[in-house]
């Protein structure tokens, strides 16, 4: 096991909560959101800046289309963003019935459904919040998994057939059975325990089945081998990273968003680039890119 992996910043931005990290592979070029700032940010290292797309509500996740388009998730609705002409169809509501959560985490499934959670946004931090399958074809499916406060590390093993997802305050990443067809679950286990003042946030599966999970208030990122054993830790001059991905031609790039939430002025002055991008090539290992989701089901 290695903690000296030192990952440096590669875009200096000062997001208040960048989240949701994705890699293009047909534009390549990475997207993620800052929460509270109401966008969602493209971008190549070619580029001088991100490219800002303003969106009329606080979007949680998102996913890339078939189509070309992004899924939005927001705070209490999933809408279809077309980038050419920032057009944006709202497609359902979600948790109308609880006014203190909003759309958090989430990412495809291996057969292109939308799966994400929510979390209450309120101080007391109510197990309040759920997880969700949303297509096309069925429209939104609530999966039946304990209720949380704070849904987070959304992802799946290569085959598709286990889940992973945890609530952050827990500190616990759990497993499931998963089927995409049905959007049941099954078999909720224990994954990892995190350790004190590492709290779970974004995950992502690599080509090998490792689960790599962004901690945050501890400043690192750890890889997990797929019964739960640590592989790798490796750190950045961020408090808080958010959410971990792979991307490049190779896939050996690892990059996270991070947040500036949380910190007091000493730390945010001793972590300046907190709430920009972080990255590191990594040896041995690639990613999977995540599968498109299917909006052209008729």
């Amino acid at each position: 096991m290695s903690s000296t992996v030192f990952m440096p910043c590669l875009l200096a931005q000062q997001a208040t909560l960048g989240e949701c990290l994705l890699w293009d592979s047909q534009r390549q070029c990475w997207w993620w959101t800052d929460i509270e700032a109401r966008a969602i940010y493209r971008w190549r290292e070619s580029y001088v800046a991100p490219t800002l797309y303003s969106t009329p509500d606080r979007v949680g996740s998102f996913v890339l289309c078939q189509s070309g388009k992004i899924l939005l998730g927001m705070t209490k609705s999933l809408a279809l963003f077309d980038i050419s002409t920032r057009r944006i169809e709202s497609l359902v509501h979600v948790e109308t019935d609880l006014p203190s959560t909003r759309v958090n985490d989430g990412r495809t499934d291996r057969a292109g459904n939308y799966v994400f959670g929510s979390i209450d946004q309120t101080s007391s931090r109510a197990a309040i919040a759920h997880f969700y399958q949303y297509s096309i074809r069925h429209g939104l499916r609530q999966l039946d998994l304990p209720a949380v406060a704070i849904a987070n590390s959304i992802c799946f093993s290569n085959d598709g057939k286990i889940m992973y997802f945890c609530d952050t305050l827990s500190q616990r990443i759990q497993q499931c059975d998963y089927d995409a067809a049905s959007a049941t679950v099954s078999h909720i286990r224990l994954f990892v325990e995190t350790e004190k003042h590492a709290y779970p946030d974004g995950s992502v599966i690599d080509d090998q089945g490792c689960l790599w999970n962004a901690q945050w208030g501890a400043g690192r990122v750890v890889q997990y081998a797929p019964d739960g054993c640590v592989l790798q830790i490796l750190n950045l001059p961020a408090k808080n990273p958010t959410c971990p991905a792979f991307g490049s031609a190779e896939l050996n790039y690892l990059v996270l968003t991070s947040s500036r939430k949380e910190m007091n002025a000493a730390e945010l002055q001793a972590m300046p680039d907190a709430g920009g991008l972080f990255g590191v090539r990594v040896s041995d290992v690639q990613g999977v890119i995540d599968t498109l989701f299917n909006d052209l089901d008729d």
